[in-house]
């Protein structure tokens, strides 16, 4: 049993081709997380197909959320409220989680709340350590590349975005060529460690006052670079590939997330989402902070390295800050696969 003064929320997260559910207690321990992983079913399509995705969340779903309960010593009980990711993803894999949400809640009697999966990746710092607002988030994954003002715990406003390719989509589209299986962010980026940016791919919109990327650009530009090889039998340093692509996504994320630091002067600075586990990314930004002045570097937390992926912890921490503000959801929520944070009405700090 658990003390009143805690609050435990069960989470689910089914968004795309990740089916996940956790007990979180207080938005900030991990009691159990269980993802159940569907990348060697998607590999030999070199990406995910929704409706294999969300045939295999039917599958796993019931006996997964039986293990969270059964990790975290807890019964039906002992939980304060049902989270869910309602969107943005999938809408069929979407669907699979908030009907078992909204099936457990209606069974038990207990609050339901919908969680934007973005929030969630932005809250997976919040399972390291606290947070001080307000604070400033890069959210770089496969669908989703933005810097994020967090004014508060739930009031989240995008400053920067994408405005064709994520950062982690094109990392998987470079991957194809390249021969590497899907997801190829965590190869690209150990292939980078051993080569050198020797081909000087563009860095798109890094001079741009704005806050947001343009990934497009560089993808074509690396695909014609190998194509064009491939048609004069020019055999291309893999290493240097990869390390010359890195480096050109990474300059842009690190310049103009830094010019958003100086501007937003935040308390925190978190990343999320998949691409947030790049240590390419991730020295970068420590050493770019650290080289601010004293006044301007703001505390800095980087999730675990499983907490970068999809996964329903994630979806725990943001969702005990909406229950703290009574935010709940009825039976009538619904998936909303194209669900977007706010974006800020003027860039002021």
């Amino acid at each position: 049993m658990t003390n009143k003064k805690d609050i435990r929320i069960l989470a689910f997260e089914s968004s795309c081709d990740e089916t996940s559910t956790s007990v979180v207690k207080n938005g900030r321990v991990v009691e159990s997380m269980i993802v159940a992983t569907q990348i060697k079913s998607h590999q030999r399509f070199g990406g995910v197909v929704p409706e294999v995705a969300s045939r295999h969340h039917i599958e796993v779903i019931t006996q997964i959320t039986n293990e969270a309960l059964s990790k975290a010593n807890a019964t039906w009980q002992d939980i304060d409220a049902i989270a869910v990711t309602y969107g943005p993803g999938l809408v069929g894999a979407l669907l699979i989680g908030v009907s078992a949400a909204k099936a457990a809640s209606m069974a038990t009697g207990i609050p339901l709340i919908g969680v934007d999966h973005i929030m969630g990746h932005i809250m997976a710092a919040q399972l390291k350590e606290e947070i001080v607002y307000p604070a400033l988030a890069l959210q770089v994954s496969g669908g989703h590349t933005e810097i994020v003002l967090l004014k508060d715990p739930t009031h989240f406003e995008i400053v920067g975005d994408t405005r064709d390719d994520a950062a982690g989509e094109a990392y998987d589209k470079i991957g194809r060529v390249l021969g590497v299986n899907y997801p190829a962010g965590k190869t690209i980026d150990e292939w980078a460690h051993q080569g050198q940016d020797t081909f000087d791919f563009p860095r798109a919109m890094i001079k741009e006052e704005d806050y947001d990327f343009s990934f497009s650009g560089l993808k074509s530009a690396f695909i014609n670079t190998c194509h064009h090889a491939e048609q004069i039998n020019q055999k291309l340093n893999k290493y240097d590939l990869a390390a010359s692509f890195q480096a050109a996504v990474i300059d842009v994320l690190a310049t103009k997330t830094i010019r958003a630091i100086k501007q937003y002067q935040p308390q925190t600075f978190i990343m999320g989402g998949g691409v947030a586990a790049n240590h390419g990314l991730r020295d970068r930004m420590n050493s770019e902070i650290a080289s601010l002045p004293q006044n301007l570097q703001p505390k800095v937390i980087l999730p675990d390295l499983k907490l970068c992926g999809d996964n329903a912890a994630m979806i725990g921490a943001a969702a005990y800050n909406l229950y703290q503000e009574g935010k709940f959801a009825d039976l009538t929520l619904d998936a909303d696969p194209s669900l977007e944070l706010p974006y800020a009405s003027e860039m002021l700090k």
